[in-house]
């Protein structure tokens, strides 16, 4: 017999344990709501608990080893008596289903991707069953009531969803496999999302997808971007509007027109590139070529003069060769990006470069990382150098032994580099400052005379 969520005794307790990417993020405090409306509380670490919610990343076998790990030891805290039950959430469920009770064995439930809505009904299955309930069905996104959202970061900024899923086939990707197609979030509920959020006291939403280019074709029959940023736009008490992330084909001119049109949407492009030798991007099954990319970037920065770029390469993939590296290397010369993110090629089960000839030794992946990041360290730096002299607007996060903590709008939450301001500033707060020094990653500021705290927290 299934239990009436409702009957849920309000002393109960769950922990949520959230692993992965930003994504994950927005989906536990998406569960947690569900489950506090249901009546329960959610605890932080070292509490006992009813219920402890693993919620998974699989993108990365790294990741996998870190999932497998913490469901693990949930299980060991269900043997010694903290912990009532474990359930298994999130990608890794959906990408191993069955295959995850073998590797991770002891947990009550091994449910899949898109269910934040219903973790209260979930929670009631497992109450009821004597067995443990595996539910990794195709993704169907159910979203959750707007209101139930329960935060958990920062109250000055927040990730907005506004799609799930993908409709790439990249050769080295595992996301399309356990997150579904492309599933755009109705226009009209990401934008009730945006006022809630701001009725809560955010001033900053950093949009969310595996392709934000790709918002609304699904719905709409059409890419529907430039119109929910200008409506975005308009929602009271949002400051900045940030967007991660683009797809190098679909940044048109549209899209670039409507982020100048709307003056609350920070001129910053996160665009994962991956590579841009064309025979490597061949066999990623990737878009364009270097020559291609850097078109377009000179297209955004006369748009945008103050743009910040970022992009993510992947080093190593099967087949690159040194030639292939080196064209990566010279791109990176030319292109003067403000942030590069880096990864070494990862073998991934399922994947068709997992079957690809001529796997780079992980030595060579190492040596070439090294030099691409050193590489764009100096080249940061005099990026970031640019800057001395100048006035940023900076989002106060934190306040560390004489100096304020901040981020500009050239950098993105937990990604980017930092601003760090001389004297102790509002947290929460927008404040205008002058940048005195610049560092490879982050910069030196003091208040500028004319500080202003737009909204404090």
């Amino acid at each position: 017999m299934v239990t009436n969520p409702s009957e849920t005794v309000a002393t109960e307790a769950v922990k949520i344990v959230t692993l992965g990417c930003a994504k994950n993020e927005v989906d536990s405090e998406e569960i947690a709501g569900v489950l506090q409306q249901a009546g329960y509380r959610v605890e932080g670490e070292g509490k006992s608990t009813a219920v402890t919610i693993i919620n998974t990343c699989g993108f990365l076998e790294s990741a996998k080893a870190e999932s497998i790990a913490a469901i693990k030891a949930a299980v060991k805290e269900k043997h010694l008596g903290r912990t009532g039950r474990v359930i298994v959430a999130g990608c890794l469920a959906q990408r191993l289903g069955a295959e995850l009770q073998e590797l991770a064995p002891g947990a009550d439930a091994y449910v899949g991707v898109g269910q934040m809505g219903r973790f209260d009904q979930i929670i009631a299955e497992v109450r009821g069953s004597r067995s443990p309930l595996i539910d990794v069905t195709p993704p169907h996104h159910r979203w959750a009531d707007i209101p139930t959202r329960a935060r958990s970061g920062n109250p000055w900024s927040a990730y907005l969803k506004i799609s799930e899923g993908c409709d790439h086939r990249c050769t080295f990707c595992t996301i399309p496999s356990f997150r579904g197609r492309h599933q755009s979030k109705p226009i009209e509920r990401v934008v009730a999302e945006a006022r809630h959020l701001a009725s809560q006291g955010v001033i900053e939403i950093n949009l969310i997808a595996q392709d934000v280019t790709q918002y609304g074709f699904d719905l709409y029959q059409a890419f529907t971007l430039p119109k929910l940023l200008r409506e975005l736009n308009q929602v009271e008490g949002i400051q900045w509007i940030r967007l991660l992330y683009f797809y190098p084909n679909r940044l048109t001119d549209e899209v670039i027109a409507t982020m100048v049109e709307c003056e609350k949407v920070v001129p910053y492009i996160d665009i994962p590139l991956q590579h841009t030798h064309p025979d490597t991007l061949r066999r990623m099954k990737r878009p364009w070529e270097g020559d291609r990319y850097l078109k377009l970037f000179e297209k955004v920065r006369a748009a945008m003069p103050d743009v910040a770029i970022r992009t993510t390469f992947i080093v190593g993939f099967p087949g690159e060769t040194e030639e292939e590296f080196q064209h990566l290397l010279d791109f990176a010369e030319e292109a003067q990006l403000d942030r590069i993110g880096a990864f070494l090629f990862s073998r991934e089960p399922g994947t068709p470069s997992h079957e690809m000839e001529n796997q780079v030794p992980f030595r060579i992946k190492q040596q070439r990382y090294d030099r691409l990041m050193k590489r764009q360290q100096r080249i940061s730096l005099q990026l970031n150098q640019r800057w001395v002299g100048r006035t940023l607007d900076v989002l106060v996060e934190d306040y560390r032994e004489k100096w304020s903590i901040g981020r500009s709008f050239r950098d993105a939450p937990e990604i980017d580099g930092l601003v760090l301001v001389s004297g102790k500033l509002p947290i929460g707060s927008m404040t205008s400052v002058s940048v005195s020094q610049a560092e490879p990653y982050d910069l030196i500021a003091s208040s500028s005379p004319l500080t202003t705290a737009l909204k404090v927290i």
